[in-house]
């Protein structure tokens, strides 16, 4: 829970409905995909939410704001459960204990917190919380999208919840500024779209932050990669390897690349640079930078650029970049081919391939005027290995492909992979089988630096046990 930031006018009951409502007739077709399972979160009836407004208005009436937003979150809920139960005594509400604990839930939930989201919030299961306007609001679990029952009260309810969130990371969201990345106290994070751009009311999207953080054991046991692709990945992260992770929406990009800087030698100074900070770096010489968008005079933003550029300044071992989407993949590759060996980077890409055509793009349209060769020659020099995740559409997420970087012929960048994941068919859940696979690749074009680190036997045998 937080503390209340918004005035009694930005607080008012959230009429959550037990299901998320009539849509307009000449829609409910477009609007009712029959692929989507619709889940059941709250339950309740109309009469449960006709009692909850009424005790929200008389505690309202009630309560001092003010003085409750000096108290911490935990006496905060406290007195407004104090007052809520006397509400109770007093109008003699006819309910029973697990409604009244259900209600006094809620409205601590709509006072100190993100209201009708706490509930999904709360759920360890849950990857993805959509909201798309007051009334549609999906989640993803276990790689499918389903179709809740969880709704707010009306577009403006949305908005303040929006407003809360994104003042928490001294952001802002309105007219003036309608696109927002923020994030949530729990590392969780947020991209917010409002109107005019958003036409049916703000679409709020979580990624959830999960509370254990993964690790590469985990990895293995979901059947996202091998034991030995584990350990080939491991050899990567240690032996200061420069990776580019590429992958599509939702392919598990940033939990490879969390697992991946587990590897890093707890003594290496390492600073990560992220639009909204996510990473969960469990070293203790880690600096954490963060985006800052422009103020309402359109001054003082910072760019993924400048944080990039100013990290060369801070004696970094290692540069990790949360997302590579624009002209710092030109100072990301600098940083790469200058002594930063075993910088990582993610990117939106659906093969090895795309992704370095894609920095080379991004490099081109950050207005640097070189040649095509000089740009392609400085992405041989910089990257050593693509990593290529994707999510298969049964819902799972595999690592797909660990690709090296060899060099160019001509003007070509020429590339060989070392292992691949290959699909086998479906078994009778619809569930897809396949398994990793090693190319017989036997020496890697990064063999001397892992030898270097004494390790050089440990990938021998880890791709030989892959090869079929």
């Amino acid at each position: 829970m937080v503390q209340p930031t918004a005035p009694v006018s930005e607080v008012k009951m959230p009429e959550v409905d037990a299901v998320a409502g009539e849509p307009d007739r000449q829609h409910k077709a477009s609007r009712e995909p029959a692929q989507i399972e619709r889940v059941d979160v709250a339950g309740h009836s109309d009469e449960y939410f006709q009692i909850k407004s009424t005790i929200f208005n008389a505690l309202i009436d009630t309560i001092d704001l003010s003085q409750l937003a000096q108290l911490d979150s935990e006496s905060a809920a406290e007195e407004i459960r104090e007052i809520v139960n006397e509400i109770i005594s007093i109008k003699n509400v006819q309910m029973s204990i697990a409604e009244q604990e259900s209600m006094l839930q809620d409205i601590c939930n709509d006072i100190l917190g993100y209201g009708p989201l706490e509930p999904l919030l709360a759920r360890d299961d849950i990857a993805d919380i959509m909201v798309n306007g007051a009334s549609r609001v999906f989640i993803e679990v276990g790689g499918k999208i389903q179709l809740t029952n969880v709704r707010f009260r009306d577009n403006s309810q949305l908005m303040n919840i929006c407003q809360r969130i994104v003042s928490q990371v001294g952001r802002r969201v309105d007219e003036s500024s309608p696109i927002c990345d923020a994030r949530l106290p729990d590392g969780s994070r947020v991209n917010v779209i409002s109107p005019p751009l958003s036409i049916d009311g703000a679409a709020l999207t979580i990624r959830k932050f999960k509370k254990d953080k993964l690790t590469m054991e985990d990895l293995v046991n979901f059947g996202s990669i091998s034991s030995n692709g584990a350990t080939v990945l491991e050899i990567i992260g240690a032996c200061r390897i420069n990776t580019l992770i590429s992958g599509g929406t939702g392919s598990g990009k940033t939990t490879l690349l969390n697992c991946m800087t587990g590897f890093i030698e707890h003594d290496e100074r390492v600073i990560t640079c992220e639009d909204a900070a996510e990473l969960q770096l469990q070293q203790p010489h880690v600096v954490r930078l963060e985006t800052r968008p422009p103020n309402l005079e359109g001054q003082g933003e910072v760019t993924m650029r400048d944080l990039v550029k100013n990290c060369l300044r801070m004696r970094p071992e290692r540069i990790v970049v949360g997302e590579v989407r624009g002209p710092e993949a030109f100072d990301l590759l600098q940083a790469m081919n200058t002594g930063h060996d075993g910088s990582m980077g993610t990117l939106h890409a659906n093969s090895p391939r795309e992704a370095l055509q894609r920095v080379e793009s991004m490099i081109t349209m950050g207005g640097y005027n070189l040649p095509s060769k000089t740009i392609r020659e400085m992405i041989v020099g910089s990257i050593d290995v693509v990593i290529q995740a994707a999510r298969l559409r049964d819902g799972s997420r595999r690592i797909t492909r660990i690709t090296e970087v060899l060099g160019t012929e001509g003007d070509t960048i020429t590339t060989q992979d070392l292992f691949v994941y290959e699909i086998e068919g479906e078994d009778a859940d619809g569930n897809i089988v396949g398994r990793h696979r090693s190319t017989g690749i036997a020496r890697p074009g990064f063999w001397d630096r892992v030898r270097y680190y004494g390790r050089e036997q440990e990938l021998a045998d880890a791709l030989d046990a892959l090869t079929e």
